[in-house]
């Protein structure tokens, strides 16, 4: 019966005994936690490699970028530095430029002063420096003036009581009610239904006025630096080309770049007032008014004497305004010459310096 029972716990507890054996053999936990151990190492040394493979990569990029920074760098510095030289270059040039200017000036007041004597006149203000001389040679007498311009405000065209069309205003009326230090008559005009109106060309303020096309005429115009703009325009946008603030008209040309231009034959060797505006080597202004038709004061001057006078002045480019009983030359106050018709002309056009 005993033996009975064994056999019987035998087989019963034989599938347990054999998986206990199997067991001891071979753990299958073991061995799953093994592989699953190995696994993720595996993944890591693939990451990681990628890692360093991203890294050197990056690192390449980072020394080649390096590279271009400082290549720039150093682009930018030698640019630094050609500014540098250039910036100083052109700083001694504008000295040099300065230089030769004051050298210039002085210069042309040692010619005026050899040449006309001292000033009678001088006004220094904020928008001109201006300095009259007398005029006294033989047969003629006049004034001449020469002015510096310091500002845009400091030179006018006006137009007789502002209008093209009136009945004229005189030299003085036009300087006192501008407040201007100084005035000269400027271009010529003509009549209309008992009226005057200017001739040619007239720019007032950087605005035409008049545009009438005379090829006989020349335009005597002065730039938004004050700088005397003068000889032919044919076409209106040609005023806001050269940034022409102010102008008017007449005949003829007398200088351009220090050569003597020809006179046509109606005003050759003939003496009369002049009115004449220029500029000297320097680019400072110049306005003359010579008196004439007045015996025992002054005959007047001929334009080519006139042309030999402007060139001993060392006057660059120059032309003839309205002359004969227009001619007139305000300074400080009041008239200095004496116009030919005995008292002022009303004129269309005048020319006034502010101080």
């Amino acid at each position: 019966m005993i033996k009975g029972i064994n056999i019987f716990f035998l087989f019963v507890a034989a599938p347990v005994i054999g998986f206990y054996f199997a067991f001891l053999q071979t753990n299958p936990v073991h061995s799953f936690e093994i592989e699953a151990a190995v696994l993720p190492i595996k993944e890591t040394s693939t990451s990681v490699k990628t890692i360093n493979d991203e890294l050197s990569t990056t690192t390449k990029i980072t020394i080649s970028t390096k590279e271009e920074i400082d290549s720039i760098l150093k682009k930018v510095k030698k640019e630094q530095e050609l500014l540098e030289t250039q910036e100083k270059q052109l700083n001694d040039l504008v000295a040099q430029s300065k230089e030769q200017t004051n050298k210039s000036d002085v210069v042309l007041e040692q010619i005026l002063s050899n040449l006309l004597g001292e000033p009678i006149g001088v006004s220094d203000g904020a928008n001109s420096t201006v300095k009259v001389y007398s005029l006294v040679e033989a047969g003629y007498r006049g004034y001449m003036a020469k002015v510096r311009v310091k500002s845009q405000d400091a030179l006018k065209m006006l137009l007789a009581h502002d209008k093209v069309v009136s009945n004229g205003e005189i030299t003085s009326s036009a300087a006192k009610r501008s407040n201007a230090i100084l005035a000269v008559n400027a271009g010529g005009f003509w009549k209309t239904n008992g009226q005057i109106a200017p001739m040619g060309i007239t720019v007032v303020d950087g605005k035409i006025k008049t545009f009438y096309e005379n090829p006989a005429l020349s335009f005597v115009g002065f730039n938004t630096q004050g700088h005397l703009v003068g000889g032919k325009i044919t076409k209106p946008n040609q005023v806001k080309d050269r940034n022409i603030l102010q102008g008017a008209s007449f005949v003829p040309t007398l200088l351009q770049d220090g050569k003597k231009m020809s006179i046509p034959a109606k005003w050759a060797n003939t003496r009369h007032p002049r009115t004449i505006v220029g500029n000297f080597s320097n680019g400072e202004l110049l306005f003359i008014v010579i008196d004439g038709r007045r015996e025992g004061w002054s005959k007047g001057i001929t334009l080519e004497e006139i042309q030999d006078k402007l060139l001993s002045f060392k006057v660059k480019d120059a032309f003839n305004l309205d002359g004969g009983g227009s001619s007139a030359f305000y300074y400080n106050g009041k008239i200095l010459n004496r116009p030919s018709d005995g008292r002022e002309r009303p004129v269309t056009s005048n020319i006034v310096i502010m101080k």
